[in-house]
């Protein structure tokens, strides 16, 4: 049996509340200053929701936590999870 690896091993996922928020930007900040892959950023100027897969989740937390605030947070170990461990 061949282990599979996983290349991004954190399921990060977050709420983020604030003001004049812009998706996009935020998508493409994201995509320039940290590696990860997945990424979804999706709502309006007041609520976005983020998931995105990285090895540094704590980075993701810091950046979002800098334009409002976050909450709902959910950083899941899939690298645990492909083992049948929980995550």
């Amino acid at each position: 049996m061949v282990e599979q690896s996983i290349e991004f091993r954190y399921d990060t996922q977050l709420l983020l509340e604030g003001e004049n928020l812009d998706e996009d930007d935020i998508r493409d900040y994201i995509m320039e200053h940290f590696e990860g892959d997945c990424l979804l950023v999706v709502g309006d100027e007041d609520l976005i929701k983020l998931h995105f897969h990285t090895n540094r989740p704590w980075e993701i937390l810091e950046y979002m936590r800098s334009m409002g605030e976050i909450y709902d947070i959910v950083v899941e170990d899939m690298d645990r999870q492909s083992r049948g461990l929980k995550g």
